[in-house]
């Protein structure tokens, strides 16, 4: 449940602590690592619905021995010093909330993976920390992810809980994002195009009502509008689909082949979708679609994500500070 935007001086209590939770990563960019990852990612019935006798054995005897090692190859491409660049990038954004708001305790925690969101709020709750809030690394609300971090946030106990469920049209993080294209095209240049690229998604869930995609159109028109762009100076597509059903349209591949095709030679990526940047930005974009692009002629600029930058923690720290607002002690 969201609370008013509005201030308050009185500093929450020693036992409040923020979570940032991110989807999460395998804990190395190998085949075993990533296997565990995506049979724990895959198992989830909010990412597939499919009936449990009929998904259990395809995941196990074809998708995972036939696309772990796929993966791995990936995210050995794009893997940091430190590890995982989604792992590194969604600590150090932890770390720099933490900096912005001293009179809490802010840590992150995994979906997938680790550190277990699930195994972290027991800690929590053993370590004396009364009130959670749930900051989920999903700008725009769906149920295949930020309704995942809930149920897990609901099944916990000895916890007073909430749960941020979007900010896709926060103006601070409207205005960071805005800046961080504006910035990255004062240093390389004006492209002659903007593509806005999110994560897809099945078309059946978002039939079914899943706000998503209009989360996301919402999200690409307010950065559009605070960079004063004209309509045909953007376009909105959609990444990542996985298995054969039909997901939301268009596809950025597709969308980069018609702008090549009118053209285009010289396009900005930017993946708002993703607070950090990740597998899906840095492999998939940033190396694969550039390449692909490329080839026809054009050249892909990705704009990277806001990361652990002090506009995104000072943005998600106004988030926190509104979400917090009222909230009555554990003990009056």
């Amino acid at each position: 449940m969201r609370m008013p935007a509005t201030a308050s001086n009185d500093a929450p209590a020693a036992d409040t602590a923020v979570v940032l939770v991110n989807l999460g990563t395998p804990d190395a960019a190998n085949t075993a690592a990533v296997r565990r990852y995506l049979a724990e990612f895959l198992h989830d019935r909010r990412v597939v619905d499919m009936s449990r006798w009929l998904w259990c054995p395809l995941l196990h005897f074809a998708i995972l021995p036939l696309r772990s090692g796929k993966v791995a190859h990936k995210y050995a491409s794009v893997w940091l010093p430190e590890g995982s660049p989604l792992a590194v990038h969604t600590r150090r954004l932890a770390e720099a909330l933490q900096r912005e708001l001293p009179q809490l305790r802010v840590i992150h925690a995994m979906r997938y993976g680790q550190p277990s969101w699930r195994a972290t709020l027991q800690q929590l709750r053993e370590q004396g920390i009364k009130r959670v809030l749930a900051l989920p690394l999903y700008p725009q609300y769906s149920t295949t992810t930020t309704a995942s971090v809930g149920d897990v946030l609901d099944a916990a106990q000895g916890l007073d809980k909430r749960l941020v469920h979007d900010y896709h049209a926060d103006p601070d993080w409207v205005a960071a994002v805005a800046e961080s294209i504006r910035r990255h095209r004062a240093a390389h240049g004006p492209g002659e195009h903007l593509l806005f690229s999110f994560h897809g998604l099945p078309q059946r869930l978002a039939a079914a009502g899943d706000p998503y995609p209009r989360q996301c159109e919402a999200s690409a028109r307010a950065i559009a509008q605070a960079l004063g762009l004209a309509e045909d100076a953007w376009t909105l597509s959609y990444q990542s689909r996985f298995g054969r059903e039909p997901w939301l349209e268009p596809a950025t591949a597709d969308t980069l082949t018609a702008l090549a095709a009118r053209g285009v030679r010289q396009v900005d990526v930017v993946a708002p979708g993703f607070a950090v940047d990740c597998l899906e930005t840095l492999e998939e974009v940033a190396m694969m679609l550039a390449e692909d692009f490329a080839a026809r002629g054009g050249k892909l600029r990705y704009v990277p994500c806001l990361n652990e930058s002090p506009a995104h923690a000072q943005a998600l720290a106004g988030i926190v500070r509104r979400e917090l607002a009222g909230w009555l002690p554990a003990d009056p």
